[in-house]
């Protein structure tokens, strides 16, 4: 429609069709919003054949998101007489709603002629089905156990045996239009869905506290249960929280748009009576941080932990590059790694995350927040944020799980306070070994020692335009996972890999590994290794 409200209020948007008469027509009406990102800013009534098909009707508010696809299906029974061999389809926009903007949208549009049970195109008008008599006259809310918005509503008199009615004619209309002002999202497409405060209780036995799982600076995680058996973990806002409702935004804004194999999944949000809910995948072995220190779980090896230091580096290598545009997680921590059940890494809690500068941008000037023992000092001192901040916070990381212990320890001596103040110094006088983990003394190839913690030294430089990239990162964790092998496995590596590694060193480009990174999680590290060194374009 047009741009004025008070012209579109005045119009139909109609499309008239010639059928034949005697006949029940299948009508499906085809929506994706593209404009629109919240509910209740365009919603408006649809009339076929001057009956109210559906009243009040929100694209947004029957996919829980943009850009999403959907239909919606419409029995129409047209009789045979002077001027009645017509099907009208009208959209209005809606008054009573009161929405943002008075306007309708349609984007294709379907007319089926419906036969009879023995596929007769021209029998008598049956009796309707019961399914057409039971379907509902109003959308419904989406659920855990239903995610199809394709819902049947009846109009006047239906065919009978509708679900197994065969398709005769289909008449297809495409309308689309876009309105000038309305930008896209940032992020494109994919979506996280809107989930009723009901079943979220359900799933929880009423947020039950034996359910907890975990406490953050958001509030709560619990243990839920859907599908008849599926888990989930479900993140309730704490009301006293310093997190809020910019936090929960943004959560659902990055992690809806969206999707690598080391980022935690989004499955759905809640924010119905106060409430503001986040639904996710169960992660079945928690945080890293729990099978590093403070818990009585036992202590991983040394292989595993640099997978999953890998892992986590891929996901945020894949944040700094593989989005649209650059992503800033802004709180990298040992909490914030989270490990499923097949010890996969993946990188959680998005809420303080940042668009990265443009390309004509070194920084963004932003307040200051992340959680003290992993800000960037740099950071610290000049507000001002780049993706290096998250390599600093990453190098912390890397000292964290080869030493086990945490980013801050006010019970410790002042000096050793701060693990990556301690780490450092131990580093540079050549006693690192002292501090690690006594778990894995003997434990690690002294080469693969070297890699590790070279490179977590170079990530807590002072000045981030000095540390490396969170690709030139991967890398070198690739490699010192190599060098671990070759320790464990008694036999070196190649002479051609080694001399590979030693002339690429840090200065590799790694542009294309994110997508790369996708394909080779099931092959060998000497696989992956010789592919990063060896960037063959596919």
């Amino acid at each position: 429609m047009g741009p004025d409200p008070k012209v579109n209020m005045n119009f139909n948007l109609t499309w008239i069709f010639q059928v034949d008469g005697n006949f029940t027509y299948l009508v499906r009406l085809h929506f994706c919003e593209l404009q629109m990102k919240k509910i209740n800013q365009r919603v408006f009534d649809i009339f076929i054949n001057n009956q109210t098909a559906q009243a009040q009707a929100d694209v947004i508010a029957w996919t829980s998101a943009k850009a999403v696809p959907t239909y919606k299906d419409y029995a129409a029974y047209v009789t045979d007489g002077a001027g009645d061999e017509q099907l009208w389809v009208a959209l209005h926009p809606s008054a009573a709603a009161k929405p943002e903007y008075y306007d309708s949208v349609l984007n294709g549009l379907e007319i089926f002629k419906m036969n009879d049970s023995v596929g007769n195109l021209a029998g008598p008008n049956s009796e309707p089905s019961a399914l057409l008599a039971e379907a509902e006259l109003s959308t419904e809310q989406p659920s855990f156990a239903s995610e199809s918005s394709r819902k049947v509503h009846m109009i006047g008199g239906a065919a009978g045996g509708v679900a197994a009615a065969s398709v005769a004619l289909a008449i297809c209309a495409v309308a689309y239009r876009r309105k000038k002002g309305m930008t896209g999202d940032e992020f494109g497409g994919g979506g996280a869905g809107w989930l009723p405060l009901y079943e979220i209780k359900k799933a929880t036995k009423n947020f039950d506290e034996s359910l907890v799982i975990g406490v953050g600076g958001f509030g709560k995680v619990y243990k839920g249960t859907v599908d008849g058996g599926t888990k989930v973990a479900i993140k309730r806002s704490n009301p006293s929280s310093e997190q809020g409702v910019n936090e929960f935004q943004t959560e659902i804004e990055m992690l809806s748009k969206l999707r690598h194999r080391h980022l935690v999944s989004l499955i759905g949000f809640c924010e119905e009576n106060g409430e503001m809910i986040l639904v996710y995948d169960y992660m079945a072995h928690g945080t890293l941080r729990e099978h590093l220190y403070k818990s009585n779980k036992p202590p991983l090896p040394w292989k595993q932990r640099l997978e999953i230091c890998i892992g986590a580096a891929r996901g945020l290598h894949y944040l700094h590059t593989g989005a649209k545009y650059t992503i800033i997680h802004r709180d990298v921590k040992t909490t914030n790694i989270l490990l499923d059940e097949h010890w996969v890494a993946k990188v959680s809690d998005f809420g303080l995350s940042k668009t990265g500068p443009m390309v004509n941008q070194s920084h963004v000037s932003t307040m200051v927040k992340g959680s003290f023992g992993y800000l960037d000092p740099e950071y610290f001192r000049r507000q001002q944020l780049t993706e290096k901040s998250d390599v600093y916070s990453f190098g912390v990381v890397l000292f964290e799980a080869l030493c086990a212990r945490a980013a801050l320890n006010p019970s410790l001596p002042r000096e050793q306070v701060s693990l990556a103040d301690w780490a450092l110094q131990c580093q540079k006088r050549g006693v690192l070994a002292d501090i690690i983990d006594p778990q894995l003394e003997g434990r690690i190839g002294r080469e693969c020692m070297h890699k590790f913690a070279e490179t977590a030294e170079m990530c807590l430089l002072d000045h981030g335009v000095d540390r490396p990239s969170m690709g030139n990162v991967l890398w070198n964790l690739e490699f010192a996972l190599q060098l671990q092998e070759s320790f464990e496995s008694g036999k070196p590596i190649s002479e051609e890999v080694a001399d590979k590694a030693a002339a690429v060193g840090n200065g590799v480009g790694l542009a294309a590994l994110s997508e790369m990174s996708e394909d080779t999680d099931g092959q060998s590290t000497v696989a992956v290794f010789s592919q990063l060194i060896n960037p063959v374009g596919r």
